[in-house]
Parts: C-alpha cells; structure tokens; sequence
C-alpha cells in the first residue's frame, strides 16, 4: 500500500493568555496519558480500538472537563507512543527483547504533544479553531494556496500540537492520499528514537 505524504507546519503567534490556556490544555492531556499508561503495562494491550475499550468510560469519568474526543485523543498518543516502544524492532524495549519480563511503564511529560481531530480543531477560510479547556480558540492563518489546497483536497491523517525551544507552540499537520485507515495505525511511526517527552520505567 502507498501514500504520497505531506505535512505542513504552523507556528501560533499567542499572546501570554493563550499560551497559558495552551500549556493548561497540554498539562491535562499528559495527565490522561499517564492516568493510561498503568493500563497499557497491566493489560499489554495498546492496539487504539482495544484500548479505549478497556479505558474510555473510566477516562471520561475522570477528566469530565477534556471532553469526549480529547480523551479519544489521548487514548490514540498512549497507543501510538506503545507501538513505538514496544514494537519497534530497534526499540530497547520490544517485546522480543523483553522476553517474557514486564512491561515497563510509561511516563508522559507535561511537554508531550497533543493529539487533535477534525471535531477539535478546524481549518477553515483562513481560520483555526481549536480545544482549549476553557472555550474555544481561534487563530487567523496565512496559508499559501498549496497549503489551502491540501486541507482541502488531500486526507488530514493527524494533527499535533508540540511547545518549541523557544517556548512557543506549533500545529503539525500530516496529510496523506490513499485509504480511509489513519496513516499511523496502517504504518507505525518509522523513528526508533524514544521520544524526549517520554521516560520508560522499568520494571522492578
């Protein structure tokens, strides 16, 4: 099966306010990944559909406040974050080289991305409204016409949101052509390294 990929990135121009509502937002969601990560150790069980069988309704009656979707969201970032480190085949800890021993368990930082979907952020007419905790927020974009048209035009496979060096936050958008599966759940994430945003705790 072959996509033909294509990602664009947009820095937020935030004032002080919307930066807090923004790490806010970020500080929950790492929350809710760390609320799952026992899970995912317990159970071995990452895949995204299983997962949120087993996690969803207890997540939402935990963290009323994140909303339906972000929780989806968050039970997509605990098992992408997984596949990658347990299934990887130069991960130090795929599940063949832990042969047999216990999961370690995952540990999300409050500078971890956060996942966004079609239901929590839009794009539209020169616009971006996403999820905040408290409200919406909205951003005025200058996109260029090619930018335009793959929002458009081309399937929005997944959309993170990350805090940079400098203390600023971006969107990344990755869009692909193809099938209807989310591109990740189809491929995995190709990059061995363990993210910074995540520590693995072994276990004892």
């Amino acid at each position: 099966m072959s996509y033909m990929n294509f990602s664009l990135r947009i820095v937020l121009n935030t004032t002080p306010e919307q930066l807090e509502r923004l790490m806010a937002l970020q500080a929950a969601f790492a929350t809710v990944c760390n609320s799952l990560a026992p899970t995912v150790q317990q159970t071995r069980v990452w895949n995204r559909v299983a997962l949120h069988h087993l996690t969803y309704r207890s997540m939402r009656e935990r963290f009323p406040e994140l909303g339906s979707q972000m929780v989806c969201n968050a039970i997509y970032s605990v098992s992408r974050t997984s596949r990658l480190i347990f299934q990887h085949p130069q991960s130090p800890f795929n599940l063949a080289k832990l042969a047999g021993r216990p999961l370690p368990l995952l540990r999300f930082s409050d500078s971890c991305p956060v996942y966004f979907d079609r239901h929590t952020l839009s794009v539209r007419d020169g616009q971006l409204s996403m999820f905040t905790l408290d409200g919406r927020m909205r951003f005025a974009l200058a996109l260029q016409p090619a930018d335009e048209a793959n929002f458009n035009e081309k399937k929005l496979r997944e959309i993170a949101l990350s805090r940079q060096l400098d203390g600023q936050f971006a969107l990344s958008f990755l869009f692909s052509e193809g099938a209807d599966e989310s591109l990740s759940d189809v491929t995995g994430p190709t990059d061995a390294e363990i993210p910074e945003y995540v520590m693995v705790e072994e276990a004892q």
